[in-house]
């Protein structure tokens, strides 16, 4: 079964409703206030199921909208996620200005497909109506509504003329439409919440994309409460699963009426992130006032309003009629994802000015290149959007995770996509993190360039550290690992453990640089655990202070040496004498007392408490109260 959602747009009173219960049976006004006032102010909604010519079934979903320019932004509410609109326009009265203003919201969210209907038919006679019929042929003229592509279809609802007619031109157009995606991940702007006793919590919506199943968990957007959907309905009957295209009830467990309201969404959880900022293409209507750059709008999208800041790229102003790239930077965060499409209403007076469609909901501050980027972004096939939302994370990618997150396209299809370019080396992939292959030649320079300028200033440092070169090249463990894997195996630089360094360089000692090592090392190593102040050691060096220093440096970074406090430096062989007393001590008593301590490693209390500091770093010994436990 093939499903459409059908929207009405037109003036107040021009019979949207009417023309509904007409085509359904299904008064689509039920607010107590609607019937007493006889105006629709929420929007409403009904379904109609049709035969097609195979033999199979359209369903068609109403959603009717409120005409009263007070209830626009309801009116917007329930147009974002319609297939095609039913342009309702009275023959009595011809165009009015909600008409314009209806008409005009459909263009900016790309409706492609409708039908104008002109109703109350029967008020006028046969020659005004033709005469309204040109006028409403002039005005859709070159739009999308244009009489030479799409049917003007008069009706009565109150006499059935032309209703027959307007069933076999929604089978035509709606037939014309393609399928939604059942496969995409999915998406439910709410629309209405309620509770039923006995239920609990129940949203309803029109399933933008993918497919919801019972017993699905789902994410509610923006507050990340979690939802177990307990069961499914389409068009009042209980079913399984509802799919893209289709009015979908949900009841909800997990989450109570009071945390649910118009303008959330659902969508699988951890999947997806709420935004506070969107770069986006936006245009103004011709009628519509300029837009100076920082100006406040309100902002619509699917059910969602929010009031919003247009930071304009590049622009002081968008002048009506004009095209612009910015930032909108929301108020509220909303669940939006690069595709969909809002319109913007001037924040006082409101009325409708403009709007456009979201290019990324997922901006970089700052972003070098960021208009070529949300050029590709606004026109290029799937492959170059991806590559180039992985070229501008740099050397570190982005995880295929994020890249969901930021297209809304499943992981399937992000692989297929870059499957290609992975498979020419444009793009690497590195376990779960996809990294543009230009970007990681330039790490492996910049890794290259900087141990070779460590080596500069540190001439007798054996070499860099791993995690202080990662640090210094800002790269990820992940990548910095690929690339330091890389370089070892082109042989641009070799690794000892966790020390970085070009091909056969090591350290160049002068001979008085040679003897100080030695001198130094000895000095320490003589002394077992009473070691001179290393200030003493390095004065009686025939080298100066600053190159004195760079010989400790290495002899601590080769582990020679270990420091355990500012002037404490112990050789290494020391320590390990100094555990292994440790350990027979243990055997006698597990406690030692700082007296005790000091007769075993027969040092004065200088000495013996950064030793017992250090074990206790070590894990040799635990402190509790004045005694240490040997461990």
């Amino acid at each position: 079964m093939k499903s459409v959602i059908i929207g009405t747009a037109g003036h107040i009173d021009h019979g949207k409703t009417a023309l509904v219960k007409a085509l359904t049976g299904i008064d689509a006004d039920r607010l107590e206030e609607e019937k007493r006032r006889g105006i629709t102010i929420d929007i409403g909604f009904a379904h109609l199921d049709l035969a097609l010519p195979g033999g199979d079934t359209l369903r068609l979903g109403f959603v009717d909208v409120p005409g009263h320019e007070r209830f626009v932004r309801n009116m917007l509410a329930g147009v974002g996620g319609i297939d095609l609109v039913l342009l309702v326009i009275a023959a009595d009265e011809s165009i009015k200005p909600q008409t314009r203003e209806h008409f005009d919201i459909c263009r900016l969210l790309s409706v492609r497909r409708g039908i104008t209907v002109l109703t109350k038919s029967d008020l006028v006679d046969r020659e005004t109506l033709e005469v309204v019929r040109l006028e409403v042929e002039e005005f859709l003229r070159n739009s999308f509504l244009d009489s030479a592509r799409s049917p003007i279809v008069p009706v009565s609802a109150l006499t059935g003329a032309g209703l027959d007619e307007l069933r076999q031109a929604l089978i035509k157009v709606a037939a014309e439409f393609p399928s939604k995606d059942s496969t995409a991940l999915a998406r439910l702007p709410i629309d209405r919440v309620f509770t039923m006793k006995g239920f609990g919590a129940v949203v309803t919506g029109t399933l933008v994309s993918g497919t919801i199943l019972k017993e699905d968990e789902l994410e509610v957007f923006p507050t990340g409460r979690r939802a177990r959907v307990r069961g499914v309905q389409v068009h009042g009957q209980q079913v399984d699963q509802a799919t893209a295209g289709q009015r979908t009830a949900l009841n909800l467990v997990g989450v109570s009426r009071q945390e649910l309201g118009r303008g959330m969404a659902l969508a699988p959880p951890s999947t997806f992130h709420s935004t506070s900022r969107i770069d986006v293409t936006l245009s103004l209507l011709a009628s519509a006032k300029p837009l100076k750059d920082r100006a406040r709008v309100h902002l619509h999208a699917y059910t969602s309003e929010t009031s919003a800041t247009a930071s304009l790229y590049d622009k002081k102003q968008v002048s009506p009629g004009e095209t612009a790239l910015a930032q909108l930077r929301l108020a509220e965060p909303t669940l939006l994802l690069p595709g969909d499409r809002f319109i913007m209403r001037q924040f006082s007076p409101v009325l409708t000015i403009g709007g456009g469609v979201v290019l990324d909901a997922s901006p970089i501050p700052r972003m070098p290149g960021l208009d070529g980027f949300l050029q590709i972004l606004a026109g290029g096939d799937p492959q170059s959007i991806l590559r180039t939302r992985i070229a501008r994370r740099n050397h570190n990618g982005i995880c295929l995770s994020q890249l969901i997150a930021e297209s809304g396209w499943p992981g399937k299809v992000i692989e297929a996509d870059l499957a290609e370019p992975v498979r020419q080396g444009r793009v690497l992939r590195l376990g779960d993190r996809f990294v543009d292959a230009p970007a990681l030649e330039g790490l492996k320079l910049f890794m290259t360039s900087t141990v070779a300028g460590f080596h500069q200033e540190n001439p007798l440092v054996a070499g860099i550290g791993k995690e202080q070169l990662r640090e210094r090249v800002e790269a990820s463990g992940e990548v910095f690992a690929a690339a330091m894997e890389i370089l070892v195996r082109e042989k641009k630089l070799a690794a000892d453990g966790e020390i970085v360094h070009l091909p056969g360089r090591g350290v160049v000692m002068k001979d008085e640089e040679t003897e100080s090592k030695k001198i130094i090392e000895s000095a320490i190593a003589s002394a077992g655990l009473k070691v001179p102040a290393l200030k003493d050691v390095l004065a009686g060096l025939k080298v100066d202070k600053a190159r004195a220093q760079k010989i400790v440096t290495l002899l601590l970074r080769d582990k020679v040496l270990v420091k355990i406090s500012e002037d404490l430096v112990f050789h290494r062989d020391a320590l390990v004498d100094l555990r292994k007393r440790m350990t027979s001590e243990k055997a006698r008593s597990p406690k030692i007392d700082v007296a005790r301590f000091k007769d075993l490693a027969g040092v004065s209390r200088k000495y013996a408490i950064p030793l017992l500091e250090y074990l206790d770093r070590e894990h040799v010994t635990r402190r509790v109260g004045d005694e240490r436990v040997i461990l």
